[in-house]
């Protein structure tokens, strides 16, 4: 797990679950797969933003438009994971996607 400040989770950790999962998530669903991952008093940070709840990180990705509609709720793509190096771990490539 990737944490920060020794108590913040990037938010690709769960983008990553969302993939590895490969299931459909809908805002509940994803929330309480979150809980059940990393505990309910986990907080999140991103590129951007920090210390953020389940809740809002799911809005915070929701409006960057990271998640993929399907036939039934959302996932999200490996394409829609930034790709460069900011101080903490990836496990992807270190490249910058255009902004766009």
């Amino acid at each position: 797990m990737t944490m920060h400040n020794d108590t913040q989770i990037h938010g690709h950790e769960v983008m990553q679950m969302m993939l590895d999962s490969g299931s459909a998530y809908s805002r509940e669903t994803l929330r309480q797969a979150i809980i059940d991952r990393f505990g309910a008093e986990a907080r999140f940070f991103t590129c951007s933003a920090e210390d953020m709840t389940a809740e809002a990180l799911i809005e915070f990705l929701a409006e960057r438009g990271k998640f993929v509609p399907g036939a039934v709720g959302f996932n999200t793509a490996s394409t829609k994971m930034c790709h460069h190096d900011h101080g903490h771990d990836h496990a992807q490539a270190h490249d910058h996607e255009p902004a766009g």
